[in-house]
C-alpha cells in the first residue's frame, strides 16, 4: 500500500529561488499515494508557472485570493478543512513573519490562518536574513505553536553567500512529512538524555578554548526523539543548529558544568546519548585580566570524562556515545565502548569526511561484537538509526 495513500497535503509556495525543488517535493508525495493541492503566491509564479505544478499535481493551482470557482465554497476555508498537512517550502522570511505574527493578506496566509491541520515549515533564505534575531523569533514563536520546521541546511547561496540558509532536499522534506503523517512513537513514554554542542573554557575574560561542533547532530537526535514520542532532555553547550522548543534545555558553558548536570540526570533517564562535545582540557589558572604578552605559555588540566561516568552510573539505561577520530579510528571507537560501558559507539571520520558543520554524516555503528558501515546519509536519519538500536536492544 502507498504510505501516503488517502492523505491531503497542501502545499504553499513562496517566492524564492528555491521554488524549482518544490516540482520534485510534490512529485514525491504524489509518488507516494498522495492527493495534493498547490497554493502559489504572485512572487512565487514569477520563478515556476502554475501550470508546471499543475501537470505534477494534477490539480488546479491557487493562486488568486479572489479568483471565482464557479462553486459557492470559501477556497481559502475548503482547503483549510481539506488538509492533512499543510506544508510551506520554500518558506521565505516574509511568510514565517506573516504566520508568526497573525498577517492573512493573501491567499496563502489566509489559508494558513484557517487551517487546523499540522504545519511545515521549510525556510529558504540569504544566511544573514537566516541568522537574523527577527527571523528566529519568528520561529521560535511558530515552534511554540507546534509548527514543524525542517531545517535549512548550509551550502553555496545563489546570491553568491555559503553558510546556512538552503532549503533542505526534497527527499528530506517528504521524509519527515511522513513522519509527521504516518509517526512512530515507538519512543512514548522514555526518557532520553542527550548532549549537545561544544562547551569552552576560559583563560580570561575575553578568550577561551572550544572546538568545531555546531549542535547539528545533537540537534536531530533531539528533533526525532521528539517526533517518536519521547521525552527529550537537551544539556546544551555552544552551538549553531537549532534546537526543539519542545525539548527540556539545560544551557552550560563548561565541561564541568555539562558533567554535573548529565550526571545529576542519569538515574531518570532511559536512554542516554552524548553527542555533545566536550572539551577534555581546561586551563589550570584562570586570569581575571586580558592576559597581555608576546609570548604565552598555558599549562592544561584534564577535565573530568562525562562518558566514563555516565557509563559507570547508567544501570538499564541504554548510552551511545560518539567518537571523532583521525587515526586508528574502528580501534579507538571500541576501546571507548568498552572503557565507558557504552551501547553503541558512532565513529567519524573527521580526517576524510565533513564532518562539524555540514548536513550529511559518513558513520559506522560500532558495538562490541560489529562494526557496520553506514552510507552518507542527512544527519536526521543518523539520529533514527541510533534511535531504532535503543529501542531495539
Amino acid at each position: 500500500m502507498l504510505r501516503l495513500q488517502g492523505k491531503n497535503i497542501v502545499i504553499g509556495v513562496t517566492g524564492g529561488i528555491a521554488v524549482y525543488k518544490v516540482c520534485q517535493v510534490v512529485r514525491l508525495f504524489k509518488k507516494l499515494g498522495a492527493d495534493v493541492d498547490v497554493i502559489m503566491t504572485k512572487h512565487a509564479t514569477e520563478f515556476v508557472s502554475p501550470l508546471t505544478f499543475e501537470t505534477l499535481s494534477n490539480r488546479p493551482v491557487v493562486t488568486d485570493m479572489f479568483r471565482r470557482t464557479g462553486h459557492w465554497e470559501v477556497e481559502h476555508i475548503s482547503l483549510a478543512k481539506k488538509a492533512d498537512l499543510f506544508v510551506v517550502c520554500p518558506a521565505t522570511a516574509n511568510i514565517v513573519g506573516k504566520y508568526a505574527n497573525g498577517i492573512a493578506d493573501d491567499m496563502l496566509s489566509t489559508t494558513l490562518m484557517a487551517t487546523t491541520a499540522p504545519v511545515v515549515i521549510c525556510p529558504s533564505m540569504n544566511v544573514n536574513m537566516y541568522r537574523s534575531k527577527s527571523f528566529n523569533t519568528n520561529v521560535d514563536i511558530l515552534k511554540k505553536r507546534g509548527v514543524f520546521v525542517v531545517q535549512a541546511e548550509s551550502g553555496f547561496l545563489a546570491c553568491g553567500d555559503v553558510g546556512d540558509g538552503r532549503m533542505a532536499e526534497p527527499e528530506s522534506i517528504v521524509e519527515q512529512c511522513v513522519d509527521i503523517l504516518s509517526p512512530q512513537y515507538d519512543l512514548a513514554g522514555k526518557r532520553v538524555l542527550v548532549t549537545c554542542g561544544a562547551t569552552a573554557e576560559k583563560l580570561d575574560d575575553v578568550r577561551f578554548i572550544s572546538n568545531f561542533s555546531s549542535g547539528k547532530m545533537g540537534s536531530a537526535i533531539v528533533d526525532r526523539a521528539l517526533n517518536r514520542g519521547a521525552d527529550v532532555t537537551v544539556v546544551l553547550g555552544r552551538h549553531s543548529a537549532d534546537i526543539d522548543g519542545r525539548a527540556t534545555t539545560v544551557n552550560v558553558e563548561t565541561t564541568q558544568q555539562m558533567y554535573d548536570e548529565t550526571v545529576s540526570r542519569v538515574a531518570d533517564s532511559d536512554i542516554i546519548i552524548m553527542a555533545g562535545a566536550p572539551c577534555d582540557y581546561r586551563p589550570e589558572s584562570f586570569s581575571d585580566s586580558k592576559i597581555k604578552s608576546d609570548e604565552l605559555t598555558v599549562r592544561f588540566v584534564k577535565n573530568p570524562d562525562i562518558a566514563e561516568r555516565v557509563g559507570q552510573i547508567k544501570g538499564k539505561a541504554y548510552l551511545c556515545i560518539f567518537s571523532a577520530e583521525t587515526d586508528n579510528g574502528l580501534q579507538n571507537a571500541r576501546q571507548k565502548l568498552v572503557k565507558k560501558h557504552a551501547d553503541l559507539a558512532v565513529l567519524n571520520d573527521v580526517k576524510h569526511n565533513d564532518v562539524f558543520g555540514s548536513d550529511t554524516n559518513v558513520v559506522t555503528f560500532v558495538t562490541e561484537s560489529s562494526a557496520e558501515q553506514m552510507p552518507e546519509m542527512s544527519k536526521h536519519d543518523v539520529a533514527d538509526k541510533i534511535l531504532d538500536r535503543a529501542v531495539g536492544k
